[in-house]
């Protein structure tokens, strides 16, 4: 076991390989705007889990995982060759499912909004069904006999 800055540190620049790597040296067609979001690392520092978001349809998305999976070899030589740990860590590519849950979210949160708004709005114009204070009290001119 290793320590968990070491194996943070070492993360951070496994996830600076692969975005350089995706950017400058994989030519693969099917690879459309892929972000490397996060990057896991065990702490025994043998596998890395990359997590990565795609800007696109779910076409594009599972093209993007084709890609990352036929080059997974050759970015796992680069993360040796410029770490140079003793032993390279087995890249895992894992699509990001958290933009997807915050737009879900932001179109919920949009919702919610609207429908207050609508119930803000009716009961502008709204009256009450009985009187206005619903408190029994006692009639004024009444004495209260004890």
């Amino acid at each position: 076991m290793v320590d968990a800055a070491r194996a943070r540190k070492l993360a951070d620049r496994i996830q600076q390989i692969v975005a350089e790597m995706l950017e400058r040296r994989i030519k693969d067609p099917r690879l459309g705007f892929v972000t490397v979001t996060d990057t896991r690392i065990t702490a025994d520092l043998r596998e890395a889990t990359v997590f990565y978001t795609v800007f696109g349809s779910e076409v594009e998305r599972a093209d993007s995982a084709a890609a990352l999976e036929s080059a997974k070899g050759i970015i796992r030589s680069e993360v040796g060759r410029q770490t140079g740990v003793r032993f390279t860590p087995t890249l895992t590519f894992k699509h990001d499912p958290l933009p997807d849950s915050a737009r879900q979210l932001d179109d919920l949160i949009t919702t919610a909004r609207a429908r207050d708004a609508e119930v803000a709005r009716q009961a502008q114009t709204a009256s009450y069904a009985g009187e206005a204070d619903p408190y029994r009290k006692p009639d004024e001119g009444e004495d209260d006999q004890a």
